[in-house]
């Protein structure tokens, strides 16, 4: 039996227009792996907490340090849709990394260029080994995948965005009472970095403000099928 064919799926987008749930969603509906790279970010944080970093006072944490440590950070992954889940040092970190302490934190590692680097190629590294694989993040566009068979910027209004965003803590039992810094302040930190506001040449940008989930996937599947088949003829 010959192989299937590569089919990368690229989604980049800001915080709060449901990308996680979008990709994961089209992950299964294609049968295809699922990576929520924003979930190694917060991985990596968690693993400096737990090794002594102080984050919440990031001027006195070298970025040295940090990448030192996410080095040799003992990361597992199950990038199946239905189930996909991390673990550290063999243990489960799948909601830990959801804490209100690992949100405040996360940006202290991924506004650092030399930490993104090394997390982008762990980043590469999985999607070499799922050839066929639906990956979500800020820069999976432009720098993670920049060559994926369908690339996606999935967007909506910030109104749109921080009222999901509440939403989702309410539902998750977190203090919705931090979504505007949740949200517009950690878009504002790593657009520093990366530009997931614009869509790069040949990304397609999809505004989610006023479609409901289901309309949402059907718009970035057709899409998704209109690039590949671009691609292929």
């Amino acid at each position: 039996m010959s192989a299937q064919p590569r089919l990368v799926i690229a989604i980049d987008g800001p915080s709060g227009t449901g990308k996680s749930t979008i990709a994961r969603w089209i992950a299964q509906e294609l049968n295809l792996s699922y990576l929520d790279t924003g979930a190694n970010y917060r991985a990596a944080t968690l693993w400096c907490m737990k090794n002594g970093l102080d984050l919440a006072q990031p001027d006195s944490v070298d970025t040295q340090q940090i990448t030192d440590l996410i080095t040799t950070m003992p990361l597992a992954q199950d990038l199946n849709p239905h189930n996909f889940s991390l673990a550290l040092d063999g243990q489960d970190i799948t909601e830990a990394i959801r804490s209100d302490e690992v949100t405040a934190n996360v940006s202290v590692l991924s506004t650092r260029r030399e930490v993104r680097e090394h997390l982008v190629e762990l980043q590469r590294q999985a999607i070499q080994s799922r050839p066929r694989i639906v990956v979500e993040g800020r820069d999976i566009t432009t720098v993670v995948a920049p060559d994926a068979e369908a690339r996606i910027l999935l967007t909506a209004s910030p109104e749109v965005r921080m009222a999901r965003r509440g939403q989702q803590l309410r539902e998750t039992q977190q203090d919705p009472g931090n979504v505007e810094s949740d949200v517009v302040g950690r878009d504002a930190k790593d657009s520093a970095l990366v530009d997931f506001m614009t869509p790069a040449e040949g990304v397609a940008e999809i505004d989610s403000s006023n479609l409901s989930l289901e309309d949402t996937v059907t718009v970035v599947l057709a899409e998704i099928q209109r690039q590949v088949n671009t691609s292929g003829s």
